[in-house]
């Protein structure tokens, strides 16, 4: 199984097109995403290409391949636009790997898990602590820290961080 994941769209249409043909790319099995799909956040600006309405249409159509994590910024009336369902947290296993899927904004235990993966910071993150692999990919639309606008890709074998824009591989973690 490969999973193609991202975070934090805030309604862009322009950055979750640009995912959305990533992901294509990637020949992934999953599009993941964790959080935030459509608000932009009373603290955020607009992102670029802010159009919430236009990026459910663009999502509803894949909605048999994605994993949809419920950000802080997801309101019920969302699903309303939405024809996928928004889970508070995914578990699942690629490989030998126990993986949990989080937005992240919220205290979760950890223990069980051999790799986290959340959003909501919008700074990409991929390191081992612990014997335990975090990562987080960022956000799409309004990335913070100078950070590109990355995705992250994780298979049975590793999981790599990878900018959106360029195509170019950041980091990788082989298991």
């Amino acid at each position: 199984m490969k999973l193609f994941i991202i975070s934090d769209i805030h309604g862009s249409l322009l950055y979750a097109s640009k995912a959305v043909e990533s992901f294509k790319q990637s020949q992934a099995d999953y599009l993941v995403c964790l959080g935030d799909f459509y608000y932009h956040g009373p603290r955020n600006n607009l992102p670029e290409g802010y159009n919430p309405m236009e990026v459910s249409k663009l999502l509803n159509p894949l909605k048999d391949s994605i994993i949809a994590i419920k950000g802080n910024c997801d309101a019920e009336v969302d699903q309303f636009i939405s024809t996928f369902h928004l889970s508070k947290r995914v578990s699942l296993k690629v490989g030998k790997k126990k993986i949990l899927l989080i937005h992240g904004h919220k205290e979760v235990d950890v223990s069980a898990y051999d790799i986290i993966i959340s959003g909501h910071t919008h700074i990409a993150l991929l390191e081992e602590r612990n014997g335990k692999i975090y990562a987080n990919p960022g956000s799409i639309s309004l990335p913070k820290a100078d950070n590109s606008r990355d995705y992250i890709l994780l298979d049975e074998k590793s999981i790599s961080l990878h900018d959106m824009i360029s195509g170019n591989l950041l980091k990788t973690i082989a298991y």
